[in-house]
């Protein structure tokens, strides 16, 4: 009792010791949820005032994340074939669609620039060349050698992951160790080679490559399957089932949610395969990628600084990647951390 009112009667003494300005600002740290030697926060208060500054943080890495893709929305109704208004619209920001396309003397109304795109635009390019030719070329470089490879990597990884084999792990070491080579370091090598073996005037150079699956797919789908139960395969060898129905019956089904995530992935990676196209495919070859002809856009005079007809083209080569990993998103995700699972 008496410690007690000791205490009690030197608290007001010790705050005395302090001034206005200093007992002040501790009130305003303690109201953000700051302890100091005048005041105590509450825990909750604090609690609060961290979930607030989290919050802010995110807002400000989601806006860098959003914001460029709707800079390009928004560039994409630009009137920057008259030199309008929005003619600088490479120096500033963007925060609303310009309707200038509207405009008395804009050909086309507010969607011009679209319909320059997927009517005239890539004419210029290449002779006989258009919008929906690119677009077809983009669908046969990123479904075929998706579809065949991600299975061919499905098949190496179970052969990694459930069949015993001599010299299995130092096989799949090796491979995996062929990562480490930069691809930038080998692409005279390819380009002389797939010049000599003719697949550069065709396409085929960004086919056939895609078909024999990637080390990096059949990693993550090895680390995948390790999480399911070997007795699943050993029973079915007891009713007679081969390594192929096995793969075909069992495996397939089983791993699809790790097979359609990195067929995904792989889809949006050809989608964008820019740099391939531009340096295995000649310019003048009916069978460049839609980023490809985006690029040779700007070598065209017309529009050279009509830019906001590459930028609507840019939009419209970007969607559909967004669209699929708008839907599959969980798909994606769930699939990476169901990777790591031993067996």
């Amino acid at each position: 009792m008496n410690n007690n009112a000791e205490n009690i009667k030197t608290a007001p003494e010790e705050e005395k010791q302090y001034s206005a300005f200093r007992y002040a600002l501790g009130a305003i740290l303690a109201f953000f949820g700051f302890s100091s030697k005048t005041h105590r926060a509450s825990k909750k208060r604090a609690k609060m005032v961290g979930d607030i500054a989290t919050y802010i943080i995110l807002l400000f890495g989601s806006f860098l994340m959003v914001y460029p893709f709707w800079w390009m929305i928004a560039g994409s109704f630009a009137n920057t074939h008259t030199g309008g208004s929005t003619g600088d619209i490479l120096r500033r920001m963007v925060w609303w669609p310009s309707f200038s396309m509207l405009d008395e003397g804009s050909n086309g109304g507010l969607f011009r620039n679209y319909d320059v795109l997927l009517n005239t635009a890539f004419t210029r390019v290449v002779t006989g060349y258009s919008f929906w030719r690119a677009l077809i070329n983009n669908l046969i470089y990123s479904i075929v050698p998706v579809v065949v490879g991600v299975i061919t990597s499905a098949s190496a990884a179970f052969a990694f992951a459930k069949i015993e084999w001599v010299g299995r792990n130092a096989v799949f070491y090796f491979l995996l160790a062929a990562i480490m080579v930069p691809g930038p370091s080998i692409m005279t090598t390819q380009y002389v080679m797939y010049n000599d073996l003719g697949w550069r005037d065709n396409g085929l150079v960004l086919i056939i490559p895609g078909l024999f699956g990637s080390i990096m797919t059949a990693f993550f789908i090895r680390q995948f399957l390790f999480g399911l139960p070997t007795s699943i395969i050993e029973a079915a060898k007891i009713d007679g089932a081969g390594y192929f129905r096995i793969f075909v019956g069992f495996i397939l089904p089983l791993a699809m949610p790790a097979i359609m995530a990195q067929g995904l992935l792989s889809f949006m990676g050809c989608w964008n395969n820019y740099m391939g196209s531009f340096i295995m495919i000649p310019r003048s070859s009916l069978w460049i990628n839609l980023p490809h002809a985006l690029a040779l856009l700007e070598n065209v005079d017309t529009y050279a600084q009509d830019y906001a007809v590459i930028i609507a083209g840019s939009v419209l080569c970007v969607l559909p990647v967004m669209i699929l990993f708008a839907c599959f998103q969980k798909l994606i995700i769930g699939s990476l951390m169901l990777t790591g699972s031993k067996e």
